[in-house]
């Protein structure tokens, strides 16, 4: 009778030992399956990124988009063509001849101290 306790309890014991290296297993995986999972999702999230700035990279390279940044950004402007400068008018009054006049104005800091004292 001893023989079949002893069995009895080593088949217990090694039972024992396989669920835990099974569980040890399962919540491995489990672990690794969120792994993937995050890096899949951030992996979709670099792939909007990049084609978005593929977009963009096809949009900045165009001959037109580069001149035209040039000239608005730069100030930049072609042999041949002039400057125009749009400036309010209240910088400037109109008399009865046809020239332009611009009204005198002051810096701002004697402007603040005109204010304050």
């Amino acid at each position: 009778m001893p023989i079949k306790k002893i069995v009895f309890f080593s088949f217990i014991i090694f039972s024992l030992f396989v669920i835990n290296d099974s569980v040890h297993s399962i919540y491995s995986l489990w672990k690794k399956h969120d792994l993937l999972d995050r890096a899949k999702r951030i992996l979709s999230v670099e792939k909007e990124k990049n084609s978005g700035l593929k977009q963009q990279l096809e949009v900045v390279t165009v001959p037109h988009f580069v001149e035209e940044e040039a000239r608005n950004k730069l100030f930049l402007v072609k042999p041949g063509e002039g400057i125009v400068v749009v400036a309010p008018t209240e910088y400037f009054h109109a008399s009865s001849s046809a020239s332009v006049k611009f009204i005198e104005r002051r810096v701002n800091w004697q402007q603040w101290r005109d204010v304050f004292f």
